[in-house]
């Protein structure tokens, strides 16, 4: 599945674990269930089906009398086994099945559950057009993961049951229905067609899939076996533009892991609402209808890549070897995510990959510093739901990363097609992979495990480093700064110090020395002063670095190390020094790097300078020909609140820019920069009338242009006119990704309203609160998080007291904490912000000033 812990010592960090949660294990196991067969009748205008439930089970114990089912919120009619009527007892969420004779070891059991679902919760989901959206396909789809299962058929919903699956599923014509397998037969009655689907791999409950809808049927092929797009009709180039890849991506994935794409077909199936980006479904991917991608949105959108080979990528680490418990879901949902990195690697070269593993690994430390810190594999929680976050994707990716560069290429390929071939078609836990890297390679990587993977966090370095000309000696000196005072959380790793001079930066002299105290200095003989030191060659080690090197060793770094990362740390480490020769450093390297990763963040580093001459080394980069370096540089601008920097971007606004993500990032900085508090302040209502004339103008591709206007609007924390312009696009009826961005706005911009607006903002928020959409509560939730108001906490706790899911619950009852932080003394926390951002105005111009100065007398 595609975008939540027994540590609970005082870290600093808060807890994963919220009231109420618990040890979790998979339940006792009556029998092996070898085959579910579901025959259903769909009635999509009820928004209702019936049908039967058939499960084939092979007791592994004697004188069982009960057998117990998850079945949430289904109507139970009848339950048969081998034919005959039995007695259960049902409570809505467990069916217990009370069998007139006995369980004996050897003696099969066939299931028979009729049942019908009206208007499910969850599970199973209708989509159909109304008065609001008329436009909106008409659709039905599944979501399993994690256990949902249970909402649209009976069974023992947890990963660890493996069987065989068949639906044959009754639809109205023109709709098709697809699911997992082979499609054996078709048969026509009436006006309706039966689809008869059969899987005969084994997979848990939760892969279980059914889409239907009126879909356009695209056709391709992998080595004989049919790779199928499924989107709605009209969307036929764009399937292909945003799925085409896939056979590459198959053949490239079965040579990886050492196994051939191991079921009959592969679908893809784009439908409308999904609640996720993407979910793998054995055989039937089903994919958020938003990742279709039209020519201009391919331009600069490697999300929906990213997205398609994650997915494909769990039809081996996730449908082929099946996690055991939720608690090893890092073992597939890092391996998928590590997947898009080998991909970026393999498409755009190893540049790109590292990159994008660094902002995986950002993404973890993000969650790790504001959320909380957890361990990857833990059994306590209060839903499974809860574990699908930060730590088991982007860090178990890094966590990948890091066995592959302990094992090196070669073994770690050995390694991870001998865990594929091993384990195929069985259930897996995290020590079956420490086991089959032992097997592999002889190689004990338990200590990597013990320090990332069975305990929360990672290492903070800050690495110094000093030359000793007389004795020519380069001294590092690394600090492990995350350590508590009884050095529980000290790191023991093996790290790469390179040392090199620019002309001749791919030959490093390069040492690895054993990190593992607090504080260590390490002394390093070279024949002469290096210009240039490179901590951790590769950057392989999931860490935080601060580096402490003078000046000239960072410059010569950021423009001669042949690593991306190492220059991206050499100019975050620049621009916390400041002045204007770092500014002028980075503005050459805006211009002259020759990775548009590290553009990127050069950019991002010039607005952090707070001088306003950074503006002419970044208005420069409004040209590049990367539309991620533009896109930075357009929001990098919005820290320089100046009227140049005003007329720069509004420029962009007026006159577009190929990439719609930099035309939404001009809408929000034009705002940013318009509600600062400017001498040559431009007329606020000139911008918001811009604004406005973008919301009329330019809807386009899942709505990116127009949700950047609707982010410029909430800058005007103080305008009336911009907020009713909000609530205008937050009514139902505004297509989705506009009200979703619109509602989410509705919390920044409440900070500066009257009481009274703040009061309109509540009630809005209140309202849509109500909606069952998940998305819709998360935007809900978002809002809320943002204001300063007690009020607000009242809507937070009634949303998570009532909501289906546990997702949305947990988010909740986060930002409930959030707001109450957030509410203090109301009035002095903004006037306190607005001073300080007057006073940091101030600061900037006056530093800007003395360094003209400075630089004219030198």
């Amino acid at each position: 599945m595609s975008h939540l812990y027994f540590d609970t010592e005082n870290n600093g960090h808060k807890s994963f674990e919220l009231p109420g949660a618990k040890p979790h294990y998979n339940p006792d196991r009556p029998g092996q269930v070898e085959h579910i067969f579901l025959d259903l009748t769909l009635n999509i205008p009820n928004q209702s089906y019936y049908g039967n439930c058939s499960i084939r089970l092979l007791p592994i114990r004697n004188n069982i009398d009960c057998l117990t089912l998850d079945a949430v919120n289904l109507n139970i009619q009848s339950v048969q086994v081998d034919e005959a009527e039995q007695k259960f007892e049902y409570d809505g969420e467990k069916l217990a099945i009370l069998l007139s004779e006995p369980t004996q070891i050897g003696q099969r059991l066939l299931i028979a559950i009729a049942y019908s679902v009206e208007k499910p919760q969850r599970g199973i989901y209708f989509i159909q057009p109304d008065k609001h959206y008329p436009h909106k396909p008409t659709q039905v789809w599944t979501q399993g993961e994690d256990e949902d299962s249970r909402f649209w058929f009976p069974c023992f919903d947890y990963p660890g049951q493996l069987s065989t699956s068949e639906i044959c599923v009754r639809v109205a014509k023109p709709l098709i229905a697809i699911s997992n397998g082979e499609l054996i037969d078709t048969f026509e009655d009436g006006n309706q067609q039966i689809y008869h689907w059969s899987q005969q791999q084994v997979h848990p409950t939760y892969l279980m899939t059914l889409a239907v809808g009126d879909f356009a049927e695209i056709r391709d092929a992998w080595q004989g076996k049919p790779v199928t797009y499924y989107v709605d009709k009209g969307r036929e180039a764009d399937a292909k533009r945003s799925m085409g890849k896939t056979p590459r991506m198959i053949e490239f994935l079965s040579e990886k892991y050492g196994y051939p794409y191991p079921f009959p077909k592969y679908a893809q199936v784009c439908v409308d609402d999904f609640i996720f980006g993407g979910m793998e479904n054995t055989s039937t991917t089903l994919l958020t209808d938003r990742c279709l991608l039209d020519e201009r949105a391919s331009l600069d959108n490697f999300n929906t890549e990213s997205l398609v080979v994650h997915e494909l990528a769990h039809q081996w680490f996730g449908d082929l070897i099946v996690i055991k418990h939720w608690s090893h879901a890092w073992i597939k949902e890092g391996m998928a995510s590590y997947s898009e990195v080998m991909w970026t690697e393999h498409e755009y070269g190893k540049d790109d990959a590292a990159y994008y593993q660094l902002l995986q690994a950002r993404s973890y430390l993000n969650e790790d510093s504001s959320r909380y810190r957890r361990p990857m594999v833990t059994h306590v929680y209060r839903e499974a739901i809860e574990l699908y976050d930060r730590h088991i994707y982007e860090k178990g990716s890094c966590v990948y990363n890091m066995i592959r560069t302990e094992l090196g290429d070669e073994l770690f390929w050995t390694a991870i097609q001998t865990f594929v071939q091993d384990h195929a078609h069985q259930t897996v836990e995290t020590v079956d992979l420490l086991r089959a890297i032992e097997k592999a390679t002889g190689l004990n990587l338990t200590f990597l495990f013990d320090q990332y993977v069975y305990r929360g966090g990672h290492p903070d370095f800050k690495v110094a480093y000093s030359w000793d000309g007389d004795s020519k000696l380069a001294k590092v000196t690394v600090t492990q700064t995350q350590v508590n005072s009884n050095n529980k959380d000290l790191f023991d790793l093996k790290i790469p110090i390179g040392f090199a001079y620019s002309q001749q930066t791919l030959n490093l002299t390069s040492f690895t020395v054993r990190v593992n105290e607090k504080e260590q200095s390490f002394y390093f003989p070279l024949a002469e002063k290096p210009d240039f030191i490179s901590f951790d060659v590769g950057n392989n080690y999931l860490k935080t670095v601060t580096l402490e090197y003078p000046i000239p060793e960072l410059k010569a770094q950021l423009e001669f190390d042949p690593d991306p990362i190492s220059r991206i740390y050499a100019a975050e480490a620049l621009a916390k020094k400041g002045g204007l020769e770092v500014t002028k450093v980075l503005s050459t390297a805006l211009k002259n790097d020759p990775f548009w990763g590290v553009r990127v963040e050069v950019a991002q580093k010039l607005s952090e300078i707070q001088l306003y001459q950074a503006f002419d080394g970044l208005v420069i980069g409004l040209q590049d020909p990367s539309p991620f370096v533009r896109k930075a540089v357009v929001s990098s601008l919005s820290q320089i609140k100046t009227h140049p920097s005003y007329k720069a971007v509004k420029a962009v606004v007026q006159n577009g820019d190929p990439s719609y993500n930099v035309e939404a990032a001009a809408c929000r900085t034009i705002g940013a920069i318009a509600a600062a508090h400017l001498e040559e302040k431009p007329h606020e209502e000139k911008v918001i009338k811009l604004l406005k004339s973008v919301l009329e103008e330019r809807a386009g591709w899942n709505e990116v242009i127009r949700s950047g206007a609707i982010s410029g609007l909430a800058e005007f924390k103080t305008s009336e006119t911009a907020l009713n312009l909000l609530l205008e696009y937050t009514k139902i009826g505004v297509s989705q990704p506009l009200r979703l961005s619109t509602t989410r706005a509705l919390g920044k911009i409440s900070v500066g309203q009257t009481p009274t607006n703040v009061e309109r903002i509540l009630d809005r928020l209140a309202e849509i609160a109500k909606e069952a959409f998940f998305l819709t509560q998360v935007a809900v939730v978002t809002a809320l998080g943002q204001m300063e108001t007690p009020k607000a906490i009242g809507i937070l706790q009634s949303l998570a007291s009532q909501t289906t899911d546990g997702r949305v619950r947990r988010y909740a009852e986060e930002e409930i904490i959030k707001v109450q932080k957030n509410i203090g003394p109301e009035k002095t926390l903004r006037q306190l912000r607005e001073e300080l951002n007057q006073l940091k105005q101030q600061n900037q111009e006056l530093k800007s000033r003395l360094e003209n100065l400075e630089a004219k007398s030198k």
